[in-house]
């Protein structure tokens, strides 16, 4: 799929899933857990999926792998919610050559994040290579904004690429208040730029800031549990909210391995394997995986199940 689609900010807001990769155990891309996976998020009534990004390990994949994941995800989704792709690279010409990529393959939105290395990384120059590949990219853009890393990004370069008119959305994981207020101008300037936050920790004060919806790590498990907390701020009801993303928080803590994310990938992988989605938990970062982390992600299989494997759209809050 070629070619710039029509943006409308209600298409990409409400909760998105940043989807891990599934693998078999020789490391090749698992057909069969990416279809069971597509179906347990339209199940949690995830809105879209954002593939290849750090919890997707799209920066350790290989071309012909992440080219794979996307075919194989917009296989399985057959159009029914839009698939965002992050395309990150060090330089604009590498980012280009993804876009086009992705966009063969039917992705829906090309995402760029900070480079993982660029050298002369001048504010000037993170800002051309962001504009160099928003202007040529062959599809609509989103933006993945975080904190530290390797190159920083100015909040003046990310102010430039929500101000252009191709980018549609916009993954806000800084945890900065400064970035947050920044964002919801350029939306009032841009009433058609999507802002979803990617801090699952913080869901509620986002959503009731005025920001669209989620975009989370954990989607892929968490994400029924998160549409409860947006609709309990849009309900008014921050006494749910606030009750709502403790449990989650607890819940993330037992999936990735405590206060410290000790087990984070493999945790997360180990409860779809249990949950009957992957075949493996493996991965490229090989995070560990302790016996109580084994243990806690047991239990907590037992206590959300409701939310993890819901069987009606309502699960009891």
């Amino acid at each position: 799929m070629t070619g710039k689609q029509p943006m409308s900010k209600r298409a990409y807001s409400g909760v998105w899933s940043a989807a891990p990769t599934p693998f078999t155990s020789d490391m090749t891309v698992d057909e069969a857990s990416i279809e069971r996976m597509v179906e347990h998020h339209l199940r949690l009534k995830i809105d879209g999926l954002f593939l290849c990004g750090t919890c997707g390990e799209g920066p350790w994949m290989t071309d012909s792998q992440r080219r794979a994941v996307v075919r194989l995800t917009v296989k399985a989704v057959q159009g029914r919610i839009p698939i965002a792709v992050q395309v990150t690279d060090n330089s604009a010409a590498r980012i280009i050559d993804n876009m086009s990529r992705v966009a063969d393959e039917g992705a829906s939105i090309a995402v760029i994040a900070p480079p993982n290395f660029l050298l002369n990384a001048t504010p000037g120059n993170v800002t051309a290579l962001f504009m160099e590949a928003i202007d040529a990219s062959p599809l609509p853009v989103g933006v993945y904004a975080r904190s530290g890393g390797a190159v920083p990004v100015a909040l003046d370069t990310y102010r430039a690429c929500y101000a252009h008119d191709n980018v549609c959305l916009v993954k806000d994981s800084t945890r900065d208040p400064a970035h947050r207020d920044m964002a919801l101008t350029a939306r009032e300037k841009r009433p058609v730029l999507a802002l979803l936050n990617g801090d699952e920790f913080d869901c509620a004060s986002y959503i009731a800031a005025g920001y669209d919806g989620l975009l989370l790590g954990g989607g892929v498990f968490n994400g029924c549990m998160a549409r409860a907390i947006l609709e309990a701020v849009q309900a008014d009801d921050s006494e749910l909210a606030r009750d709502l993303q403790a449990r989650m928080t607890s819940l993330m803590y037992d999936v990735f391995g405590g206060e410290e994310i000790a087990c984070w990938l493999t945790g997360q992988k180990q409860l779809l394997v249990d949950m009957g989605i992957f075949s493996t938990a493996q991965s490229y970062l090989r995070y560990p995986m302790t016996d109580a982390c084994r243990k806690a992600i047991s239990s907590a299989l037992e206590r959300e199940k409701d939310f993890l494997l819901p069987r009606s759209p309502d699960p009891q809050v």
